[in-house]
């Protein structure tokens, strides 16, 4: 079976990125993006998600880290792509309900090759330490929208903006897990167009 993994190098005017995915992962990760937040943030998704994840990433986070964010999460897009290929096996959804203290989300997404993003994720104050909580939501509509895929994140309860955005990165973490295992019964497109 050739492995489900990707490489990624993506570099423009404001960032500069290289990123590589292994989807039948341990866990293991190496994130060094200069925004401290968003690395611990990162390394849940990867933790959780049993992805092993490597990204090194650069941008003009003197400006605000928008590009930086953004970019990571195309980059993160265009390799779960490539890694899942043609979804041949695959299970295709995933979901995952998370607890952090009084906060919990639920993450739903679907490698259905239609992307959108659905972000009920309402996050007060606008920062947590530097990082502009609203990012969350700019990261995961560009994972969407480069994955391909159907995602939605909703906010079931909790206030305090830290446990809200790690329970929303860690519950993506655990659905995509799910949702890129391969059934052992199944080696078709798991769709009845037969592609997806």
């Amino acid at each position: 079976m050739p492995k489900r993994a990707a490489h990624i190098q993506r570099t423009t005017k404001e960032t500069d990125i290289e990123l590589s995915l292994n989807l039948d992962g341990s866990g293991d990760y190496d994130i060094a993006t200069g925004v401290p937040f968003f690395d611990h943030m990162l390394s849940h998704v990867a933790k959780h998600g049993l992805l092993s994840l490597t990204i090194k990433a650069q941008g003009d986070i003197e400006v605000d880290f928008h590009h930086l964010v953004e970019d990571v999460g195309i980059a993160l897009g265009e390799a779960l792509a490539k890694a899942v290929g043609d979804k041949r096996g695959l299970v295709r959804y995933g979901h995952c309900v998370l607890p952090m203290d009084e906060a919990c989300v639920l993450c739903a997404l679907d490698f259905s090759g239609r992307p959108h993003l659905r972000y009920d994720v309402e996050v007060q104050p606008h920062k947590t330490g530097e990082f502009d909580t609203e990012l969350g939501q700019v990261f995961f509509a560009a994972v969407a929208a480069n994955a391909n895929l159907t995602l939605h994140l909703q906010q079931l309860a909790g206030r305090n903006s830290h446990h809200l955005l790690e329970a929303a990165f860690k519950a993506f973490g655990r659905a995509l897990d799910q949702a890129t295992q391969l059934d052992p019964r199944r080696a078709d497109v798991p769709s009845t167009k037969g592609q997806l």
